[in-house]
């Protein structure tokens, strides 16, 4: 099966060919709802460095990196340890430990009750550098492909704008730790589509990333070392109508000795505002594609009623 099937785009060419990118785009997620992003320009050595950071913080001893675990917090900021989160409907919790970075608001911010804080842990100085320099870059590349997305269903190129610049996004390191024992499911993430507008992931260049394809065949996709893949996630499904479809994926263990490697990546959740009410638009809904949304939700409304779901409040 060819991982070739899921379309990788540069997205330079929304400079210098909006045109035929603004579709080439539009097409790929309307047919996939997943699309690799090269020729973004977040430099090698931000991505590096990151990774290095967030490895030396999950080698540390398991007391310590509970010092970052806050009970009760849902995982919103900080460490939430190995086999809590579990995907929806699923009997297992996914077999991975990750990290919470949120974006720097001023505290009298409107949206400061629901967007807390960041934590940093202090056995790893590049820790904060790296990671907040790795949250606005991919920030910055999220906006970028929100403006071609908005384009391709005859919005504002800056339609988004103003709704994901306070958005309640998250940067996620994530460690899968080696698989030892034969009895354990072999899916690291289980089965689940995203909750945001889209997903950025830094780290699909290891392989184990699996897309559930219109057709019901599980297709690989293990992007080029510099690819970014980008999907789109239930929130911005929900505004378009499936217009734009949230697609089902997963993260299963490779074969063999293979599974015994741990496993890294690093995704970046972008949501809207926590007041953005999220109603589907009306360039969306058409006599062949009826309104499925008729009550709209505000975004944190929908982010909570969906963290409940996967157990993580």
């Amino acid at each position: 099966m060819s991982q070739s099937r899921i379309p990788t785009l540069d997205i330079r060419r929304f400079d210098s060919d909006r045109r035929a990118f603004v579709e080439q785009i539009g097409s790929a997620y309307r047919e996939w709802g997943f699309c690799g992003i090269r020729g973004h320009g977040i430099p090698a050595a931000l991505v590096g460095g990151s990774y290095e950071a967030f490895r030396e913080f999950f080698a540390l001893p398991t007391e310590v990196k509970l010092k970052y675990h806050l009970k009760g917090g849902g995982g919103a900021r900080g460490y939430t340890p190995f086999g809590v989160e579990t995907a929806k409907d699923s009997r297992y919790p996914d077999l991975k430990e990750f990290w919470h970075i949120g974006r720097e608001i001023d505290r009298g911010s409107r949206h400061a009750d629901v967007m807390p804080p960041n934590l940093w842990p202090d056995e790893v100085p590049g820790f904060r550098r790296f990671g907040y320099g790795l949250y606005e870059a991919l920030d910055a590349l999220g906006r970028r492909v929100l403006r071609a997305l908005a384009l391709h269903i005859d919005l504002p190129e800056a339609y988004f704008e103003d709704k994901v610049e306070q958005g309640n996004s998250i940067l996620r390191p994530i460690h899968y730790p080696p698989i030892t024992a034969p009895e354990v499911p072999n899916v690291r993430a289980g089965a689940h589509e995203d909750i945001n507008f889209i997903t950025l992931l830094v780290g699909a260049s290891a392989a184990g990333l699996e897309v559930l394809s219109r057709q019901g065949e599980w297709v690989p996709f293990t992007a080029d070392g510099d690819t970014i893949v980008v999907n789109i996630g239930d929130m911005l499904q929900r505004l378009t109508n499936h217009v734009y479809p949230s697609t089902t994926h997963r993260v299963v263990n490779p074969p063999g000795d293979l599974a015994r490697q741990p496993r890294y990546s690093v995704p970046y959740f972008l949501h809207p505002n926590p007041d953005f009410l999220i109603d589907v638009l009306p360039c969306c809904v058409s006599a062949d594609n009826p309104s499925r949304y008729p009550q709209p939700i505000t975004a944190h409304g929908y982010l909570m009623e969906r963290l409940r779901e996967i157990r993580l409040v």
